[in-house]
C-alpha cells in the first residue's frame, strides 16, 4: 500500500495558484456553463432548510385520516380505502380511530348545524400540525341543500385546506385531493418545530 503525503505549504499554494489561473481564463460564457452544471447536480442547501423539506416530505407522505363521515361521501371515501384505489400506494391508509392519533380530517358529505359542535371538537383534539379537506359539494358549499339546518360550508367551522368537488366525488377525486393536500405540505415554510420556542 503506498502512502501518500500531505502537501506541503509549498506545493498546496502552488496548487491554489493554479486554480486561480485557470479560474481567470475561463469566458463568462463559461462560467456560466459551469454554474449551471452545477446547479443541476450539486444541491446547495443549509442544514434548516433540509431538515424542513425532509420533514414536510415525511408528513406530505404519511397522513393519517381520521375516520369519520358524514353522509354520501363517506361511502366514496370508504371506496376509496378499498384495494381497487390502494390508497396505501401513497401512504394514506391508516385511518386512524381518535383525533388524538390523526393528522387530517375529511369532512366527507352534509354538514348539519346539529353535527358542527361535534366535528369542532373533533377538530381541536387533533394534534398540531393537522389539515383538513372539504369532500363534495356540500362540505364545500352547501351543496343543494339551502336550508336553516345545513352549514353552508365547513370553512365556517374549520379552516379546510383542501377541496374535493363533486356529489358525491369519485374516488380518484379524493385521491387527488389528498395529492395536492401533499403538495401543499410538502411547500409549508416554517420551523420545523412549532412548538419548540
Amino acid at each position: 500500500m503506498e502512502v501518500i503525503e500531505r502537501p506541503n505549504t509549498e506545493a498546496r499554494e502552488r496548487f491554489l495558484h493554479e486554480l486561480e489561473e485557470i479560474r481567470i481564463r475561463l469566458s463568462p460564457e463559461e462560467e456560466e456553463t459551469i454554474r449551471r452544471a452545477l446547479a443541476q447536480r450539486v444541491l446547495f442547501t443549509t442544514v434548516e432548510r433540509m431538515s424542513q423539506w425532509v420533514v414536510n416530505w415525511a408528513r406530505g407522505n404519511s397522513l393519517f385520516p381520521l375516520t369519520f363521515g358524514l353522509a354520501c361521501c363517506a361511502i366514496e371515501q370508504m371506496a376509496t380505502g378499498g384495494p381497487r384505489f390502494d390508497m396505501a400506494r401513497f401512504g394514506y391508509e391508516v385511518f386512524r380511530p381518535s383525533p388524538r392519533q390523526a393528522d387530517l380530517i375529511v369532512i366527507a358529505g352534509t354538514l348539519t348545524k346539529k353535527m358542527a359542535p361535534v366535528v369542532r371538537q373533533l377538530w381541536e383534539q387533533m394534534a398540531q400540525p393537522k389539515w383538513s379537506i372539504a369532500m363534495g359539494a356540500c362540505a364545500s358549499t352547501g351543496g343543494m341543500y339551502n336550508s336553516f339546518a345545513v352549514v353552508q360550508g365547513a370553512d365556517w367551522i374549520i379552516p379546510i385546506d383542501v377541496y374535493v368537488p363533486g356529489c358525491p366525488p369519485r374516488p380518484e377525486s379524493l385521491l387527488y385531493g389528498f395529492l395536492k393536500l401533499a403538495a401543499k405540505i410538502r411547500k409549508e415554510k416554517g420551523r420545523v418545530y412549532p412548538w419548540i420556542k
